[in-house]
Order: C-alpha cells, then sequence, then structure tokens
C-alpha cells in the first residue's frame, strides 16, 4: 500500500515517538540501578548512627548535670555548646535511621560490631559505660554531688575521655561508612572534639587540674 505524503510523515511522528520513550525507558532505568542503595541494618552506616547516638545523648547528660553544678560562665558556656551540638547531631543520625527504615537499637549485637571491634557485652561490669569513653553510671553520680570548682574538673575530665572514645568511633565511620553526608558529619566530629579537647586542656590547667 502507497502512502501519501500526509500519512508518512504521521507514521515517521510515531515511530520517533515510540524511539524516544523506548530510550526515556531505558535512562530511567539505568538511573535506577545506579541509584546508591539504602544502607542495611548490619552496615556500618547504620551502626555508627546507632552507636554515636547513644554515646551522644551522655554527652548532652553530662552537659546538663554540671550546668546546674556550676556557675562558672566558660564551663556553662563550653556545656551548653556541647549538649546543643550534640543534641542536634543525634536527631539528624536517629532522622537517617527513620529514612532508612532501620531500628533504632539493634538487639543481640554488640556496640562498635560495624568496626570490628564489639562493645563489653556485659554492661554490669563497667557499670553503663557501653562504650569507650562513656563514663560509668558511678561517675554520673559524683558528677551529680559535686559543686563549683569540684565539678567543673570532673566534668572537664569525663568530656575529655568521651571526646577521645568518640573520635575513635568517628574516625571508623570515615573510613567504613559510604553514605557520603554521614561521613562528613563523622569528620565533623573528628575536627570539632578534637578542637574541644584542646580547649578542655587548657580548662583544666587553669583550674591546676
Amino acid at each position: 500500500m502507497r502512502l501519501n505524503r500526509t500519512q508518512g510523515a504521521a507514521v515517521s511522528a510515531v515511530v520517533l515517538a515510540l524511539l524516544f520513550a523506548g530510550g526515556a525507558v531505558t535512562v530511567a532505568s539505568a538511573d535506577r540501578e545506579e541509584a546508591p542503595r539504602t544502607p542495611d541494618s548490619a552496615s556500618a552506616d547504620a551502626g555508627f548512627a546507632r552507636d554515636m547516638s547513644v554515646h551522644h545523648q551522655q554527652a548532652v547528660e553530662m552537659s546538663f548535670i554540671v550546668r546546674d553544678r556550676t556557675k562558672d560562665e566558660e564551663v556553662r558556656r563550653l556545656a551548653y555548646d556541647i549538649a546543643n551540638t550534640q543534641a542536634n547531631q543525634r536527631g539528624m543520625m536517629l532522622g537517617w535511621l527513620d529514612m532508612w527504615g532501620l531500628p533504632k537499637v539493634r538487639s543481640g549485637v554488640e556496640p562498635m560490631t560495624w568496626m570490628g571491634m564489639g562493645g563489653s557485652g556485659d554492661t554490669g561490669p563497667l557499670d553503663g559505660a557501653l562504650m569507650p569513653g562513656m563514663a560509668t553510671n558511678a561517675q554520673l553520680d559524683e558528677l551529680r554531688k559535686a559543686s563549683g570548682r569540684e565539678a567543673e574538673v570532673l566534668y572537664l575530665k569525663l568530656m575529655t575521655e568521651h571526646h577521645r572514645g568518640g573520635v575513635h568511633m568517628a574516625e571508623g565511620c570515615v573510613q567504613k561508612c559510604t553514605v557520603d553526608i554521614e561521613r562528613g558529619l563523622a569528620q565533623g566530629m573528628v575536627d570539632a572534639q578534637k578542637s574541644e579537647m584542646a580547649l578542655m586542656a587548657d580548662m583544666l590547667g587553669k583550674r591546676g587540674a
């Protein structure tokens, strides 16, 4: 059957449209295949988000305690900065776990397993210190009972060790995590907490500790 000019143009347009649609489907499929996969529950990304959220929560708790145990503005200002920063970061990490559809607690798995370390496995002997750098329950009770210079020195010492443990964990995420924004947050923690450790060393020196 011979087509006139108008019919031929219409057929050509249909063919081009089908080719374009097929190409678009191919590109879309490729985009889906190249999209980053959501971290699974055993990943370093999820492990870091869970463990650092717990670690941060204790730093916030200690900072609120010392705020009420001293009138020293320098210590109170540092405590406020740490509490505010780490509470915000904790919210981000818990938000990622929600976005990834992962539980905030992974039963039967020790802290820091994602780093190839494993945690204590038994919180009894460590008196609540679940991860390196975390204060024990006895140390937290001591901080609650202290006041003035005693509270300041104890807080600065406990927070220095807390930061040291946090930096170690954050460096692990920088090496092992695959989500760029999370690796960026972890590197920011490393930089900020190292700076705060130097500041706290100076503050301890001023207090003869």
